[in-house]
């Protein structure tokens, strides 16, 4: 009981002489000095140790963090970890569906990759060098005649600024230049295109034909519209103060040179200089990173394609063939996720990785390829920084001088706009022949393999009719719609007349020929198909 009494007893309090206390309950000491030979600490310790229930917590007025009259604005960043990693396990779900439902989609040697295709894009690459070097040619000789014009000048004490037979011809040698360089330059994209369109059937190697044409298309622009405003500058002695400081180290016409051509070939930029910022060495470890970054993303940006964007595209033909709007709904959501993923990768993948690596190769001083895109308050300021390399090059040949030549910004900035959608549908539509959505009567048939007789398809059409003639009714309850494939081969007046025959005797819209292939070999047999036939329709006979 004395042991109870101790416990419940209360604590003995310090004297007040000994030191002053604060209201909430706490004790100020100076003294360090044990109490009772068993204190190790200061008083205050010792004391506030005993209080442990009287503490005042709620000791001044305060808001919650949340609340707009905060004192501090609270960081965010665990939640943006949290949606990062919700985002994650949504898609990883997503995968997991996809693998439960589909499989393994991933086939390599499913990859046709015709020899024709292989050495058409040898050949196209291989031709760059020689519109490089007309330009070359060209300008050479530009850069010829302005020097015999000037020195022309210098004999007779001419003053190129006031002689209006200096700016003639200054005027008639330039659309002579112009005239060359736009032949040879669209030369260079004409040919590439029509081959591409017609004779490439693989969509990877024909965009990256058609990227690389249009790449030099524009850098043989930059070229030539550089070079003349360079020209321009040396027959008129008040233009050199508008030259920038940084060509004086390389003037014209000593730039005109195949190895600075070459340079500008290779150099991750679409405007042309005389001079740009170099760096001293070239690390070789750093450009191992890049390219490791570049070949992963490549293949993520593969696998994301073939095993999830690709049924997903297949599985919304029908319900966007049938309006049915909430299923396009949720189609274009599912899409818009992976298509942002996959945006994202080859972003990085290229900007990054591949123009930085390039940039460290060629020693290229340079390598603000992109800004901060993500922070953009709008689509103009978002379109201006996510590319700048295109950026640059819009707004130094076509803009600006729009501009300068009267138009309004908005005038200049529409054309611009014209112009880039211009290049986007080449660089879309050419590969994968479908320009501004206009099919050829080839094109109707998906390029999926090599060509097959085109007598097999016409005979699993006929007996699909067969088997659907009997029961037609029973046919038109489950077959609704679907797309003609043919594993590339062509369509021709029989072909067309089947499907025609199709829809006015069974009552579809569009008809459907499953015609599996495995790289252009055809898996499947009559016997097979027949049977499938009845397995779906019920058919007794033939």
């Amino acid at each position: 009981m004395a042991a109870i009494a101790r416990t419940l007893s209360p604590p003995e309090i310090a004297s007040h002489d000994a030191t002053p206390a604060h209201a909430n309950g706490s004790v100020l000491s100076s003294n360090s000095s044990p109490v009772n030979g068993n204190a190790t600490g200061p008083i205050t310790r010792d004391i506030s140790s005993k209080y442990r229930h009287i503490a005042a917590v709620h000791s001044r007025a305060r808001t919650s963090c949340l609340s707009r009259d905060a004192e501090l604005t609270p960081s965010f960043l665990g939640f943006k970890n949290l949606m990062v990693i919700v985002l994650v396990v949504m898609n990883l779900r997503l995968v997991v569906e996809n693998f439960m439902k589909y499989g393994v989609l991933i086939c390599i040697r499913c990859h046709d990759y015709r020899r024709q295709d292989i050495l058409l894009g040898i050949v196209l690459y291989l031709l760059v060098p020689c519109h490089l070097f007309v330009a070359y040619i060209i300008e050479l000789a530009a850069a010829h005649q302005a020097k015999g014009a000037l020195g022309r000048a210098k004999r007779h004490s001419e003053d190129p600024p006031d002689s209006a037979q200096a700016a003639k011809s200054f005027r008639t040698t330039w659309l002579t230049i112009a005239w060359a360089h736009g032949i040879n330059a669209t030369l260079s994209l004409l040919v590439t295109s029509l081959t591409v369109y017609n004779l490439i059937h693989h969509p990877l190697i024909g965009t990256i034909s058609e990227v690389h044409a249009i790449i030099v298309w524009l850098k043989i622009c930059s070229y030539a519209f550089t070079n003349r405003d360079l020209r321009h500058a040396l027959l008129k002695a008040d233009s050199a103060s508008s030259i920038p400081e940084l060509y004086s180290v390389c003037p014209y016409p000593r730039n005109i040179t195949l190895s600075n051509l070459s340079y500008f070939w290779w150099a991750p930029t679409l405007v042309y200089q005389p001079v740009y910022p170099r760096t001293s060495t070239i690390h070789w470890p750093f450009i191992a990173k890049r390219l490791a970054e570049a070949t992963s993303l490549s293949i993520f940006i593969w696998l994301a394609s073939a095993q999830y964007a690709a049924p997903l595209l297949h599985n919304s033909v029908f319900k966007i063939a049938s309006l049915d709007l909430p299923s396009i709904l949720e189609r274009l959501m599912k899409l818009s996720t992976i298509s942002l993923v996959i945006w994202l990768a080859g972003f990085f993948a290229v900007f990054q990785s591949v123009l930085n690596a390039l940039a460290e190769i060629m020693r290229f001083g340079d390598r603000e390829f992109y800004t901060e895109w993500w922070n953009s308050p709008s689509v103009g300021t978002y379109w201006r920084t996510w590319n700048k390399p295109i950026y640059h090059f819009m707004k130094r040949h076509i803009y600006a001088p729009l501009v300068g030549r009267g138009w309004s910004s908005n005038a200049a900035s529409a054309w611009v706009f014209v112009f880039s959608g211009v290049l986007h549908e080449l660089l879309v539509g050419v590969p994968t022949h479908n320009i501004l959505d206009v099919h050829d009567q080839d094109a109707l048939l998906t390029y999926q393999s090599r060509s097959t007789a085109v007598s097999e398809m016409h005979h699993i059409v006929k007996i699909l009719l067969r088997g659907l003639y009997p029961k037609v009714d029973e046919v038109s309850r489950f077959l609704k719609g679907a797309v003609l494939s043919n594993a590339g081969g062509r369509v021709n007046a029989d072909a067309l007349r089947s499907i025609m025959v199709l829809d006015s005797m069974a009552g579809v819209g569009t008809v459907m020929v499953v015609y599996p292939t495995d790289g252009g070999r055809a898996q499947i047999t009559d016997d097979m198909l027949k049977m499938k036939l009845k397995e779906r329709v019920g058919l007794e006979k033939e």
